[in-house]
């Protein structure tokens, strides 16, 4: 299979600043919107993760069945994910007494493992080869596992950390600025830099979640849930359609 007809197959967006800019929207969307079921809701944690699995389940089943590139379809399915991971972590880290150290661990662990055994298997981890159904089944566990790992990842560095939220978002705003600059000024793996940016915006958007919902004693704005998570899928919806057919021209 050339280049050419991967690039025709694959079901994933192009890498643009477009991409990261809804990528970012959705992970804050998956902290306010895990949190709106588990807390708000009072289902607690693990009911949250029992819907939310079930949603990923099906989305990754549709995106996967799907014949060609659907930009709602796949970003639905990105927030599926944003969801499910921030319930699980919560989960482990809270209900399990794992604790925000221990679950970034094993988080971390799971998502390299998920990544070797995927390069392993099929060669490339790069997301321009996922262009067959098992790439994809790799893609979408990796991703979860990523989502989840930033999770605890943004509450241990917020938290157990002591920086707080505005702290820990300046933390990671600025690795993903680094990210940035090795791309446009080096010569370092694409692949190694997407996904480093790709773990990165979500503890991002975890702690930029937690800052709008969590109560003024924490260090939070006391922001309805709902209402954010709200805004957060109108932005995202303004995002792809308002420059739908900029994205269009991108990924053809």
């Amino acid at each position: 299979m050339t280049p050419e007809t991967k690039h025709a197959l694959t079901k994933v967006p192009e890498v643009t600043l477009l991409f990261w800019i809804i990528k970012i929207f959705a992970t804050t969307l998956g902290e306010t919107g895990g949190d709106a079921v588990s807390m708000s809701m009072g289902l607690g944690y693990l009911i949250g993760t029992l819907i939310f699995a079930a949603v990923f389940t099906l989305m990754v089943v549709a995106q996967i069945r799907a014949s060609k590139f659907h930009p709602t379809l796949y970003w639905a399915t990105i927030i599926a994910t944003t969801t499910l991971g921030t319930t699980i972590a919560d989960m482990a880290t809270r209900d399990m007494g794992i604790g925000y150290t221990g679950g970034s661990l094993v988080l971390l662990v799971l998502l390299l493992g998920s990544l070797l055994v995927w390069k392993k298997t099929l060669g490339s981890v790069s997301f321009r080869t996922i262009c067959t159904p098992k790439a994809e089944m790799f893609y979408w566990l990796t991703i979860m596992f990523s989502q989840t790992l930033g999770t605890a990842l943004g509450d241990w560095t917020a938290d157990t950390a002591g920086l707080g939220y505005t702290g820990a978002a300046i933390i990671f705003g600025s690795l993903l600025a680094i990210v940035a600059g090795l791309f446009f000024w080096t010569k370092v793996s694409r692949t190694v830099l997407f996904w480093s940016a790709f773990v990165l915006t979500r503890p991002l958007g975890a702690v930029v979640g937690d800052y709008l919902d969590k109560p003024h004693a924490q260090g939070g704005l006391e922001l309805s849930r709902y209402t954010a998570s709200l805004v957060l899928v109108v932005l995202i919806l303004i995002c792809l359609f308002a420059f739908k057919h900029r994205a269009s021209e991108q990924h053809h």
